[in-house]
C-alpha cells in the first residue's frame, strides 16, 4: 500500500509527464508552422517567382516570418527579388513590417541599392522615416547614390537622425562614401549636426583620416 507520500510522487510524476508531453506536442506545432514558412522565406530570396505564387495560393501567410524573425518581403526585399516583392505585396503583405531589428523592407532595399524594389514599396505607401534608423541612412551608409537621390525626392528627411543621433551625412562620412558625401552636401544636408556623443560629419572624417570628405565639409561650412 502506498503511504500519501508515495501517492503524491506518483501525482505529481503524472502530472509531470502530461505536462512534457504537451510540451512537445506544441514545440511539434511550433516546428511545423516554421519550416513552410523558411521555405517560403527561401523561395522569395531567391526569387522563385512561381514557387512563392504556389505556396500563396496554397495558404502561405504573405506576412510570415523567418526563423530569424524576419518578415518574408523584407527577405525579398533585401536580394532584391523583384518579382518575389511583387507577389507578396499581391497577397497582402504589410510593407511596413520590421524585424527584430526594425529594419523595414524599404530600408532592406536601401541599403542594397535595390531601387526597383524600393520603388515598388513605395508606391504601397512604405515609410520613408523610422524611429531608430532610416532608408536614408541606410542608403548613405551602402554608398548607394542613386537610392539617395531618389528617396530624397520622395520627401525624405536629409537631417532625419537615428536613436543616438546620427545622420546621413555621418554615416557616409565614416563608411568612405565620398559620392554620397557631396551628394548630401549639395543637397543641404546639415554639415554641423552633431550625435548624442558630440561627434559630427567632420570629426569623423579627421578620425579616419579622410582629408577629402574633410575638405568638402569645411568648404561647405563644417566647424571643428
Amino acid at each position: 500500500m502506498r503511504t500519501p507520500f508515495q501517492a503524491d510522487l506518483s501525482s505529481c510524476a503524472n502530472r509531470l509527464r502530461y505536462a512534457c508531453a504537451c510540451v512537445l506536442v506544441l514545440c511539434g506545432i511550433g516546428l511545423a508552422q516554421a519550416q513552410p514558412n523558411e521555405d517560403l522565406a527561401i523561395a522569395a530570396y531567391n526569387d522563385r517567382v512561381a514557387q512563392v505564387k504556389e505556396m500563396l495560393g496554397k495558404g502561405a501567410d504573405a506576412n510570415a516570418v523567418n526563423n530569424n524573425g524576419e518578415p518574408v518581403l523584407v527577405v525579398a526585399a533585401r536580394s532584391n527579388a523583384v518579382g518575389s516583392v511583387d507577389a507578396l505585396l499581391a497577397a497582402g503583405a504589410k510593407v511596413n513590417a520590421r524585424t527584430p531589428n526594425g529594419d523595414s523592407a524599404l530600408m532592406a532595399a536601401a541599403i542594397n541599392g535595390n531601387l526597383e524594389v524600393a520603388k515598388k514599396l513605395r508606391q504601397k505607401g512604405a515609410e520613408l522615416e523610422g524611429t531608430q534608423w532610416t532608408p536614408l541612412i541606410y542608403a548613405a551608409t551602402g554608398g548607394k547614390d542613386a537610392m539617395v537621390t531618389y528617396l530624397l525626392a520622395e520627401g525624405a528627411n536629409i537631417n532625419a537622425t537615428s536613436a543616438n543621433g546620427t545622420t546621413a551625412l555621418m554615416m557616409a562620412v565614416r563608411e568612405g562614401r565620398f559620392n554620397v558625401v557631396t551628394l548630401l552636401i549639395a543637397k543641404g544636408a546639415d554639415v554641423n549636426k552633431r550625435n548624442e556623443n558630440g561627434a559630427s560629419a567632420l570629426s569623423w572624417a579627421v578620425r579616419g583620416n579622410d582629408q577629402a570628405a574633410a575638405e568638402a565639409l569645411k568648404r561647405a561650412g563644417a566647424r571643428e
